[in-house]
């Protein structure tokens, strides 16, 4: 049978073309390292790709979201661990001042010690993050937790500025688990207001001074130094809650550095081409190529001479 000079050009124009984007394929994976790039390249493949980077990226905002919560609640507990101390310092001043042997002068110069107290603790009530966020305001970052009213330069009531109903802000960790590291400056599981232990920290110690200075050592002995106790007891257990939120949070980002190492492997998997054997079908493609082409040339040369005689 004879084929036609027609048909032997379509043929071999055909075979030239595929053998031609066989070996730009090839050359793409060699160069990228890559066997899937585009979704025409191994639909199934890629769409199991897609989901994967889908998934990455969600835990890439995971992590981030876990960074900044240590940040919170690192710069929470030394806060409150300075709280801490003095709080305790205003306990022992109220200790001293009631065990029945203290001067007026002394206990005049206590109550001065407590107002240099009172204003440390409001600085500490207002702190705030490299950001600028005030840390005790939860969702309310930009306001200020703590005012204060002056009498002759003298600190005469501390009010708090957040409103009922404010919340803790919460970041997502994990699927469908979300976190807060911060605590309220006030509320019912306050920092320095707590309506559920009944820690009432600043009018404690503004009670405190006012003793002092009018010399009722019967008053602190009885009121102040009790509920000053019950306010570092509450500091004490928002202290350690601090802590196990932040031993869940490094848990979390052990974790979520294991899933984005997982799913980079896995990506780099499905998508990442077998060198060794790319390299050896593109040099056997550019052989076929080049050879289909040597021949091409000789038949039409032939074909040629054939038509002039």
């Amino acid at each position: 049978m004879r084929i036609s000079n027609t048909s032997f050009t379509d043929n071999f124009l055909n075979q030239v073309q595929q053998l031609q984007q066989q070996q730009q394929t090839l050359q793409g994976e060699s160069t990228t390292g890559l066997s899937v790039s585009l979704p025409e390249d191994n639909p199934a493949v890629m769409a199991q790709v897609l989901s994967l980077q889908s998934d990455s990226a969600a835990n890439a905002s995971y992590q981030n979201n876990i960074t900044q919560l240590q940040s919170t609640a690192t710069t929470s507990a030394t806060a409150m661990n300075s709280l801490q101390t003095l709080v305790s310092q205003v306990s022992d001043i109220a200790t001293e001042a009631s065990n029945g042997t203290t001067s007026s002068a002394q206990l005049s110069d206590y109550a001065t010690q407590v107002q240099s107290l009172i204003q440390q603790a409001v600085q500490l009530g207002n702190t705030q993050d490299e950001n600028g966020n005030y840390i005790f305001s939860g969702t309310a970052s930009d306001t200020k937790p703590f005012a204060t009213t002056t009498t002759n330069g003298k600190i005469t009531a501390v009010t708090c500025a957040l409103v009922d109903g404010t919340e803790l802000a919460q970041s997502e960790i994990a699927p469908n688990t979300k976190v807060s590291a911060q605590v309220l400056a006030s509320g019912t599981d306050g920092l320095f207001t707590n309506t559920t232990t009944g820690a009432d920290l600043f009018n404690d110690m503004l009670s405190l001074q006012s003793n002092l200075e009018s010399g009722d050592t019967s008053a602190i002995n009885s009121t102040d130094t009790p509920a000053l106790q019950t306010d570092e007891d509450n500091i004490v257990d928002q202290i350690s809650a601090n802590g196990v939120t932040q031993s869940a949070l490094s848990a979390a980002s052990s974790l979520a550095t294991a899933q984005s190492t997982n799913l980079t492997t896995q990506i780099s998997g499905d998508t990442s081409a077998d060198m060794a054997k790319t390299l050896t079908e593109l040099s056997q493609t550019q052989t076929a190529y080049e050879a289909a082409l040597e021949s091409g040339q000789m038949v039409m040369s032939v074909s040629l001479l054939n038509f002039l005689s």
